[in-house]
């Protein structure tokens, strides 16, 4: 059960994108108390054009009426080791169970002659666009370049917010992100299915939009709360590796979907992490690890992880795929 009477901080970050220093470090002094406390939170002042969400899931919306068949010339198995596309109700599993939603993987668009695809690196590569709708990739690509510039700069308030200078997580895990972005579609749910289950995010960074029908719920020390949606927010959550960056300061939040509104929903998530090839090693050395735990659904304790930030992804997303880490690994 939820208990609707608890909320998420709402946080303005538009002094991020400021020279005052003042408002700066209060935005910062914000996130850090949030993201200690419940690991989400909402935002405002993220710089989002208007019409960025509403055109995004107008083209979502459009592309989901199409008949599978036409969807299925864009499914993931077309993308190779590059795991993008679309994916059919059920086919992606959260802890070894059907997710009830179908939805589409994209990622930053790298041509065959970029070194990390002539590596065969996981997870990148080029997307693949369907030819309806029409506006759909450029709804996708504007959506995308605005949630990563107010993700680079939540970022420099995780730094202020750690007692760093702005631009340490840019030079130390972060010299090139990995960004993968998710349109998500839960049809309303049936017999008591989740659209996702209970889970975490793997890297540093979530940002959120969700349409107006909610759904949404967030694990807290004080239970499980709704997290609805909100006109002109975008919700954010701390991923398992910032968990680790931080020695634990910072929290992964479990949240899951369940869709009783009657209604589809459709949801955004992008996700901002860590460079592929980063070694995760926290932020000061091992001395700042701490005690501090939150049981998990999967008895996992990411403060434990060593190693990059890319074996931590493919290891999880294979669990999620496991077909295509099948193909994609011979094994």
């Amino acid at each position: 059960m939820t208990a609707p009477a608890a909320t998420l901080s709402v946080i303005d970050i538009s002094p991020l994108f400021s020279d005052d220093a003042p408002a700066r470090a209060r935005a910062a002094d914000a996130i850090g108390d949030a993201a200690s406390r419940d690991g989400f939170f909402y935002v405002v002042g993220h710089g989002l054009a208007p019409d960025t969400v509403p055109r995004l899931e107008a083209e979502a919306r459009a592309f989901f009426a199409l008949p599978e068949m036409e969807k299925g010339k864009i499914t993931m198995a077309h993308a190779g080791a590059a795991w993008r596309g679309w994916f059919p109700l059920g086919e992606e599993l959260t802890s070894g169970i059907a997710d009830q939603k179908e939805g589409i993987y994209f990622g930053e668009e790298l041509g065959a002659d970029d070194p990390r695809v002539r590596a065969g690196w996981l997870m990148h590569g080029a997307n693949l666009w369907p030819a309806r709708p029409p506006g759909l990739r450029a709804a996708v690509e504007t959506y995308v370049r605005e949630v990563s510039h107010a993700a680079a700069a939540l970022m420099e308030g995780v730094s202020l917010a750690l007692g760093l200078d702005a631009g340490h997580f840019d030079r130390t895990y972060l010299a090139r992100p990995t960004v993968l972005f998710r349109v998500f579609r839960y049809p309303p749910s049936a017999a008591g299915g989740w659209g996702v289950g209970e889970h975490t995010d793997y890297g540093l960074l979530t940002l959120m939009a969700q349409d107006r029908w909610g759904g949404l719920e967030v694990r807290t020390d004080a239970g499980w709360i709704d997290a609805p949606p909100a006109d002109g927010t975008l919700v954010c959550n701390i991923g398992d590796m910032l968990e680790r960056l931080t020695g634990g300061r910072f929290v992964s939040a479990p949240h899951r979907v369940l869709n009783v509104s009657g209604r589809e929903r459709l949801s955004f998530p992008l996700f901002y992490d860590p460079d592929f090839d980063a070694v995760m090693t926290p932020v000061g050395g091992e001395a700042v690890m701490n005690d501090r735990r939150r049981e998990r659904w999967d008895g996992i304790d990411p403060k434990a992880f060593t190693g990059r930030y890319g074996d931590y992804l493919q290891d999880k997303v294979g669990k999620v795929f496991p077909g295509l880490k099948a193909e994609a690994t011979g094994g």
